[in-house]
């Protein structure tokens, strides 16, 4: 990387059929889009150089998100793009159903996102259930020492416990689908922690009793603590700036 390369990170979201797209068609995006913008991307050395895009967690295919993140490395001597208009600039290149939320230029000492991010809060529409019965597994949940999961890791099957990374959960209730009161589908808000590994929603509901099926899921912030006294800030706050905020 590019001693003299400045950092821009961006928050974008992806709603609707766009939700569908794998995350590594997602970064094919960026790529193509960042290029119709025309940015000096920042590119690695050796036989095959890639440009210099570094994303925060991968978000699970068919999630939709208002806070996704990414970090691209620019070549300041070949940037003279408004960095006031850029946020337009880059939407208008983005399929629909991606969008360009706010972006600033950040110095290039701050963590990576993958480092950074301690906890992601998302909006977790449940089916084929009821209240009383989410909030009773939920209510178990929490009070539990321990959520069990066996999963598999490069070919082996390991056991984890998820609840230290349980963060919290609310029930929200019952939702409105299409215009009209569904008792099948019901809403929870969850955080949940990413470190040393994230905790994904299927594995929270798969260790519920009696466990949940997701209906539709959106991520709705990822957090950054800020300071030894536990204060949080989005990814863009919590970095340190290089120039004010950018906001679309």
């Amino acid at each position: 990387m590019r001693n003299d390369s400045v950092r821009l990170r961006i928050c974008f979201d992806k709603h609707g059929k766009i939700r569908f797209t794998s995350h590594r068609d997602v970064a094919r995006i960026w790529e193509r889009t960042l290029r119709r913008a025309r940015l000096p991307v920042a590119y690695s050395e050796g036989f095959s150089p890639r440009p210099r895009l570094s994303f925060g967690l991968a978000l699970s295919t068919g999630h939709e998100s208002n806070a996704e993140y990414l970090d691209v490395e620019l070549d300041p001597s070949r940037l003279t793009v408004d960095i006031e208009e850029l946020a337009d600039e880059l939407t208008a290149h983005l399929p629909v159903g991606m969008t360009v939320r706010e972006l600033r230029m950040i110095d290039r000492t701050t963590p990576s996102l993958q480092q950074a991010v301690t906890s992601c809060t998302w909006q977790i529409d449940v089916a084929d259930t009821d209240a009383d019965t989410v909030t009773r597994a939920v209510a178990h949940a929490l009070a539990a020492d321990t959520l069990i999961v066996t999963r598999e890791r490069k070919g082996k099957q390991v056991t984890d416990d998820l609840r230290p990374l349980v963060l919290g959960i609310d029930v929200i209730g019952p939702i409105e689908v299409e215009h009209r009161t569904d008792s099948g589908t019901v809403r929870l808000i969850a955080e949940l922690g990413t470190q040393p590994r994230a905790v994904r929603v299927s594995e929270l509901l798969a260790a519920l009793d009696p466990p949940l099926e997701e209906r539709r899921v959106q991520r709705l912030h990822q957090w950054i603590m800020n300071d030894e006294h536990g204060r949080r800030g989005d990814p863009l706050r919590a970095a340190v700036p290089l120039t004010p905020v950018v906001a679309t």
